[in-house]
């Protein structure tokens, strides 16, 4: 169990996003996302920013957790969802993470190149 308060931040060059997508497609978004995260993603104009920012998101909570993308914390370990005004935030799927989504504050941001993730955990 995760105790305190911890950070985590990751920035995503979002051109490797996009060739990680060129190259492996549909098998690529549905390794890293959810399907309502697709979903979300497919209604933005270009999506590849949309989803570095959400592939930033989940390396940034591992960071925050202490564990990376590894062992007991998965891609599919969380999904990114927006409220009703468009603000993110994260739904933990995996509960034997024992955190609650309500220690969870996230920001995300993308500018040109980069998408970036900011994770707050407060248990």
């Amino acid at each position: 169990m995760i105790t305190g308060r911890e950070i985590g931040v990751d920035i995503v060059d979002i051109r490797r996003i996009r060739e990680s997508y060129e190259k492996y497609g549909e098998k690529f978004l549905r390794r890293v996302l959810t399907e309502d995260e697709i979903s979300y993603c497919r209604r933005k104009k270009d999506m590849m920013p949309s989803v570095a920012a959400r592939f930033a998101a989940r390396e940034a909570l591992s960071k925050a957790i202490g564990s990376g993308i590894s062992g007991g914390f998965s891609w599919k370990s969380v999904e990114i969802a927006n409220n009703k005004h468009g603000k993110p935030f994260i739904r933990v799927l995996d509960k034997n993470l024992g955190i609650p989504d309500s220690s969870i504050k996230l920001s995300l941001s993308h500018d040109g190149d980069y998408a970036v993730a900011v994770v707050l955990l407060d248990c």
